[in-house]
């Protein structure tokens, strides 16, 4: 794969309903996609692991935008709580004025929208792509699509559930939501990964796998460029 030139992060803020929610957009020359992350438990647009996950789907012509769930405010009432984080309706609610808000914006209008949720994330990228028409693909990494609920068996984008080898709760989880999904869907079991792929090379697996699902099935495809031979 060709190195693409790094994408200048742009931050923003983004109105959801009473709030504003900071973020970062990252979009490659020749973008393709851009996709939402989704953050799970206790996280924010600051992870290492969706930072990671976000420059290899960079390099793949793919923008990405990183951006906190929860405002500074309610993250420290949910570091006390731990509440707001399985407020699947709440974290759904910001995802998809995140994604109207994507959807407004002038250089990123026409490209089609993916969703990659990690936790509880997962579950809010799945009910919010329930809701969203213009959702192309998504794709959970160690997620609990199980708090999506009902939503599930209305998600049309075609979604890819990724969990690890050695997380057998999340993995009997995600095997039950690959049963309810009516769309196309598939799980990656990456091998003797625990639930947050810290082992050597499981991220790079998950980044791997994510790639190629945008690419896939949300990407539009590269156009070549004119050679000027008539």
């Amino acid at each position: 794969m060709a190195i693409i030139s790094p994408a200048t992060p742009e931050q923003v803020s983004i109105q959801a309903g009473a709030v504003r929610l900071t973020g970062v957009l990252r979009v490659p020359p020749q973008a393709s996609a851009v996709v939402l992350f989704a953050h799970g438990s206790g996280s924010s647009r600051l992870s290492p692991r969706n930072r990671f996950v976000a420059e290899r789907l960079e390099q793949a012509r793919l923008g990405t935008l990183l951006f906190d769930l929860l405002t500074s405010e309610e993250e420290r009432l949910d570091a006390v709580t731990a509440e707001l984080r399985f407020d699947v309706a709440l974290l759904t609610a910001r995802l998809v004025s995140a994604t109207e808000w994507t959807l407004r914006r002038p250089r990123l209008q026409g490209l089609p929208i993916g969703f990659f949720g990690a936790s509880t994330g997962a579950a809010a990228a799945l009910a919010a792509a329930a809701r969203l028409a213009p959702v192309r693909a998504v794709v959970s990494r160690g997620g609990r699509p199980d708090l999506a609920g009902p939503a599930l068996a209305q998600v049309r984008a075609p979604t890819l559930l990724i969990v690890g080898g050695n997380d057998p709760q999340v993995l009997a989880l995600n095997q039950e939501a690959l049963r309810q999904l009516h769309c196309e869907a598939r799980l990656s079991v990456v091998p003797g990964a625990t639930h947050l792929f810290v082992e050597p090379g499981a991220l790079e697996q998950v980044a791997s796998l994510a790639a190629t699902w945008f690419t896939q099935h949300a990407a539009l495809p590269v156009v070549p460029k004119a050679s000027g031979v008539t």
